[in-house]
């Protein structure tokens, strides 16, 4: 029903912008083919002979992403289409969906109304995003991922090209998202300021079963090389599991966990040959001491019931403090682009490094590859199901 009113939708606006006589359409595409291979741990803790997680240890799948657009000076029509068909090791499975589309009228000078499912994220950080409670994991850390938009309603008011301010109705969770969906029926309201060095921006969600959440961004342009920058989220969460750090207590499930701050801080240098580097620092309130981690895995160990409930109810993140590391190619360099990634759980120790490659072939084709190696042990949340990953693949630029 939902994909029918879509179609509806494309059908209405293409002809009515067509009609206008200053409307310009465009489109373009990329097709994917990439298969991958994941090692997984014998002696997981957390999922034992891989009955919890069911993970795919390898898998071949097809994708076409594209992206349209109509608009003339009153109104904006954007749409992401995704197209998928995916074959592992444990199923095949066949996928189609909107990750993102938007139908935006400019209401007045400086006003603009729209509706659509839009990935609502801000904010320069790579790790993780503290200030958007809808994407916590922003997506940064794989290229390859595609985040799905939030389906909202949205007035925005930007006076000048220094403020703005955003009112969303946000509908429900877009695409995929799992029920219950605590998002759904939320209020929006976001503010944002820029200067000639600095931005930053502050944002409040409101759902109907939780506490507000609070968040800010804000980033500073030091020099010509140099970016600081940082993010703060305050919010409560749902099903939070408890770890008492005492093994001999059993897990315990929160309907609300209590609130707690998740800061993240940051800095971008730019070389002379167009390379930059990341540096970042997260600390989560929501996650576990070191104490907490070890009891955690012990009741794991316990029974297949608590790993379950170990695996399925843990925080976003295990840990409460994270340094990630980024050292990426120059982005305008149209020949390739690479990129080395390094996370290091501060609180148990462990580490992941990841790598991205790509290598134009032609105008229009492409190589690529992602690497991800995890060191620790089966006790460390970084290493606790896989010890390493590797995806390779072609790409195809469309037109």
């Amino acid at each position: 029903m939902r994909r029918a009113s879509f179609l509806l939708l494309c059908l209405a606006v293409t002809p009515a912008c067509a009609e206008e006589s200053d409307c310009r359409t465009s489109w373009d595409g990329t097709l994917y083919g990439y298969t991958s291979r994941m090692s997984l741990r014998d002696d997981s803790v957390l999922n034992p002979n891989n009955q919890i997680a069911q993970l795919a240890q390898r898998s071949v799948v097809a994708e076409a992403r594209f992206n349209f657009k109509a608009e003339n000076e009153t109104v904006r029509f954007t749409a992401r289409p995704i197209a998928s068909v995916r074959d592992t090791n444990l199923q095949r499975s066949d996928e189609s969906y909107v990750s993102q589309w938007q139908l935006r009228v400019r209401a007045a000078e400086g006003w603009n109304v729209a509706v659509g499912r839009e990935v609502m994220n801000w904010g320069a950080a790579q790790f993780r995003s503290p200030s958007s409670p809808f994407y916590f994991d922003n997506g940064r850390s794989d290229p390859m991922r595609e985040l799905v938009g939030m389906d909202n309603v949205k007035l925005t008011w930007t006076p000048d090209m220094q403020s703005s301010a955003t009112l969303a109705r946000i509908v429900r969770s877009g695409y995929g998202a799992v029920a219950p969906d605590v998002w759904r029926d939320s209020w929006l309201v976001k503010l944002d300021q820029r200067g000639g060095e600095w931005a930053y921006g502050v944002v409040a969600v409101k759902a109907p079963d939780l506490p507000a959440f609070y968040g800010a961004n804000a980033q500073y342009t030091l020099s010509d090389t140099l970016l600081l920058y940082g993010e703060l989220g305050s919010s409560a969460r749902v099903s939070a599991l408890q770890s008492p750090a005492d093994a001999a207590q059993p897990f315990s499930l929160q309907t609300l966990s209590p609130r707690r701050t998740t800061s993240l801080a940051g800095a971008a240098y730019t070389f002379e040959n167009g390379q930059s580097f990341n540096a970042e620092y997260l600390h989560d309130n929501h996650g576990y001491t070191q104490a907490e981690t070890d009891a955690y895995f012990a009741r794991a160990a316990a029974s297949p019931m608590w790993a379950g409930m170990a695996l399925g109810y843990a925080p976003p993140l295990l840990g409460r403090d994270y340094l990630h590391l980024v050292w990426q190619s120059n982005m305008m360099e149209s020949e390739h682009y690479w990129r080395a990634m390094f996370t290091h759980n501060v609180t148990d120790g462990s580490n992941e490094l990841g790598a991205y490659g790509e290598k134009n072939l032609s105008p229009h084709f492409s190589a690529f590859a992602t690497l991800v190696f995890n060191s620790g042990s089966a006790r460390q949340e970084m290493s606790a199901l896989f010890a390493r990953s590797v995806t390779a693949g072609l790409k195809v630029a469309l037109p």
